[in-house]
């Protein structure tokens, strides 16, 4: 795992490249990552860096974690997070510090953004599964968007696990992997990334350097030639 970023989705936008061409970004707040923890192989078994990124009142913060971050010389935040790391990259960092964008991040690199989706409430199976629907035509009464049969008969008696019905739709964690860094402002700590990535505008989210990297697509191989005879 590698140093990442906690950060606050600003909302979409477009820029525009050297071409004149559009692109999509959405933009990312990652300011103010202020580290709390330093862990070693020596002390806690594993290396990581420990941050905190927001803010929270101090009558909002529990006697244990506030004398944490009071160990630590920082100010509270709504969001704690640990991110793994090897012990050489996390040598020069010092609890009390801040980690800045432009020291993890760079533009062109590929990174994997996790967010909470925005909640849809209880949805049918149309709108959440994507089912096609009941015929329209004349007989059918009041069932154009049911989902239909959802067991067998007497045996087995019950419906299977994971079973596509109607149900709560989305408010879960996702990760979209593999996204492009097209802009980092160190100025204002803010990072662009292209396209969109999951949750609300202001909802929080991680950014991680990509670990699924794709791999370039190359040369494609040459046709056989057709056998004779």
């Amino acid at each position: 795992m590698a140093i990442g970023l906690v950060g606050r989705k600003v909302g979409m936008t477009r820029i525009f490249t050297d071409d004149g061409s559009t692109q999509p970004v959405t933009v990312l707040d990652v300011s103010d990552n202020r580290i709390t923890q330093i862990k070693t192989a020596e002390t806690d078994g594993y290396a990581a860096v420990q941050v905190a990124f927001g803010k929270r009142r101090a009558s909002r913060v529990r006697k244990p974690l506030a004398g944490h971050l009071a160990k630590a010389g920082v100010e509270a935040g709504h969001m704690l997070r640990e991110f793994r790391a090897k012990a050489e990259e996390i040598a020069n960092l010092k609890v009390g510090g801040k980690l800045g964008v432009e020291t993890l991040f760079k533009v062109g690199q590929k990174v994997d953004v996790q967010g909470i989706t925005i909640g849809k409430g209880f949805a049918g199976v149309i709108k959440r599964h994507h089912f096609g629907g009941q015929n329209a035509s004349h007989g059918n009464s009041i069932s154009h968007r049911v989902h239909g049969s959802t067991g067998q008969n007497q045996s087995p008696g019950h419906v299977f696990k994971g079973k596509r019905m109607a149900g709560h739709l989305g408010d879960k964690q996702r990760t979209i992997l593999n996204l492009e860094v097209v802009r980092v402002d160190a100025e204002r700590q803010l990072l662009l990334v292209k396209g969109s990535v999951p949750g609300s505008s202001g909802r929080d989210v991680v950014v991680r350097p990509a670990i699924k990297l794709q791999k370039p697509a190359g040369p494609k191989p040459a046709a056989k030639p057709a056998a004779k005879g």
